[in-house]
Order: structure tokens, then sequence, then C-alpha cells
């Protein structure tokens, strides 16, 4: 598997103050006509982060048509979950419906931050969202009392298949508090309450890695794909690969993943956050590069 880097898609602009300051993980939406949708993790001056939209031409996603002036999706009311920004949007249109699974953000505390998922729906096609509910769709539990983040959600049939991130623990760190968490697996036949056992599907593989998140999963014929956003040790993200024939059970193969930080420039620190679909039959990677999404959202095609 080999990826060509086709440059920069936007970068973060302070004329659009939703992604003034960064643009960060995204989704693509493929609709009919001439133009992609993409879904983009934004933040403004404040820090705050909001799920905005770019349109770019599907025959050349590099070519930006419009950058919307307000944010699609905006953050929670006060005490709320999410009240501090929204962010890793992941779309799957069900019947007249299209839910939005999301991370809700609130800052502050011992450890900076909580995170936990959230789900938002549209009967318009995409053109405003609400709130299923003003809580987490995916509870605290006994066995995951901490939190959870991105998700990946498939629908094959009537099973609905969930690859999330998991939060394992914090550990405090001379530094600071340092989280864990990895990728595990859920099942739903609604799309909204989930039968979470503890699945692990992707692990940490030695004890310098503290993160594994952003699943991106695409099944082709009798295997399953994921990419993901890994660190540890020099806390610099790398781009994962894994397969399985099941997607339960997966072997990594980062290897095999294909794509790497690139000599100099936008992505030269660190590579994350990847989403792969397909268009105009070729196969294309948005991703982000240095500093989590401060310079910006990149494309890449696979060419092999």
């Amino acid at each position: 598997m080999t990826w060509k880097k086709l440059g920069l898609i936007i970068e973060p602009d302070p004329r659009i103050w939703w992604m003034s300051h960064y643009t960060g993980p995204s989704f693509v939406d493929i609709n009919g006509g001439a133009i992609l949708s993409i879904l983009v993790s934004g933040r403004d001056a404040n820090n705050v982060s909001r799920i905005g939209v770019v349109e770019v031409r599907k025959d050349n996603p590099l070519e930006v048509v419009a950058v919307h002036d307000e944010p699609l999706f905006d953050i929670g009311d006060l005490g709320t979950f999410d009240e501090s920004g929204v962010s890793y949007p992941w779309l799957v249109k069900t019947g007249q419906q299209t839910y939005m699974y999301y991370v809700g953000w609130v800052a502050g505390g011992k450890t900076r931050f909580r995170n936990a998922t959230g789900l938002c729906c549209s009967d318009d096609k995409g053109v405003s969202y609400y709130r299923v509910s003003k809580a987490p769709i995916l509870p605290l539990t006994d066995n995951e009392p901490i939190g959870t983040g991105s998700v990946c959600v498939l629908k094959e049939g009537d099973l609905w298949r969930l690859w999330y991130t998991s939060f394992d623990k914090w550990e405090t760190r001379g530094e600071g508090a340092q989280h864990y968490y990895n990728i595990k697996y859920a099942e739903s036949t609604n799309g909204i309450d989930w039968d979470r056992n503890g699945q692990v599907a992707i692990d940490f593989k030695d004890e310098n890695e503290h993160t594994i998140g952003k699943p991106m999963v695409l099944k082709e014929k009798d295997k399953y794909e994921m990419w993901y956003a890994y660190r540890g040790g020099s806390d610099l993200y790398r781009i994962g690969y894994a397969d399985s024939s099941n997607g339960i059970n997966w072997e990594r193969k980062d290897s095999e993943a294909g794509i790497d930080v690139s000599e100099s420039g936008w992505d030269s620190e660190m590579i994350e956050y990847a989403y792969v679909f397909e268009c105009n039959n070729q196969r294309y990677m948005i991703y982000n590069g240095n500093d989590f999404g401060k310079s910006g959202l990149g494309l890449a095609q696979w060419i092999d």
C-alpha cells in the first residue's frame, strides 16, 4: 500500500472565526453532484472546537469551492459534556435521517480535559443538526469510568458496528497527567444504544505507547481495513494500519500504512486523523499534519 501526497487542502484562516487556528479531524460527505462536503473540526482563537463545512470539487479535492462562514454544529449548553468543544464528526445515513457522531469536550480539572461521545441528527439532508441527547450516548460505566472519544460507525444490514476510542487510565507524571486510550468495539441494533463488553480492537504495542485513536474502517469484500492515529515515546503522531477478517480481531501492520511524515513542511513532524474515501474510482485519504491540525488538512491518493 502506497499513498502519494497531493498537498494541502486548507489551513487555518483568521478570516473564518470557527477555524481561525486549527483545521483538525475531518469527515468527507459524498453527495450527488460535483461537490464534496468536508466536515472539519475547527478551533477558534479561544481553542474552542466546532464542526464546520469546507466544500471542494469532486474531480479535484484540492480545489476549495467554499468555506462556510458559520459552523454547522456548535458547542453545548454550559455544564453539559460538550460545553468546551465539539469535534471528530462521523456521519451515517439511515432512512431519511443522517446521524452525526462526535466528541464533546469539557476543559479543566487535574487531567486538563474530559471527553465523551455524543450524537446529533439531521432531518434535512445535513443542512442542520439537533442533539439526539444532551448527554453522551456512551455513558460512563464501571468498566469504562473515564471517557470515550472519536468513533467509526458502519451499518451492515440491521447491525450497527462501532469502533471507538476508550480512555484506559490517566497517570501522574512530572510534567502533568498523561492519558492512555485505545480502540474498542461495540454493536447496536439502532445506532444509539450500544452493547459494550470491553472488547479491545487495537491495543498498545508496548509500554511506551499511550494513545491510539481516531479509528477509520473500510470493508473490502472479505477484509476489514483500519487506519488510526497512534503515539508514544517521541509523543509525535503517526498513522497506523491494521486488518481483520471479522472486524473484531485485528492484526496491527503499522509498517504497511503506506504514509509517513515528509522531510519538510506542514506534515514533517507528525501525521494523524486519517479519513479514507473513494471517489471517481480513486481512493483518497485526508489527514492532518504538525501540531494536531494547526498546520492544516491535507490530501493523499492511493496509488498501489
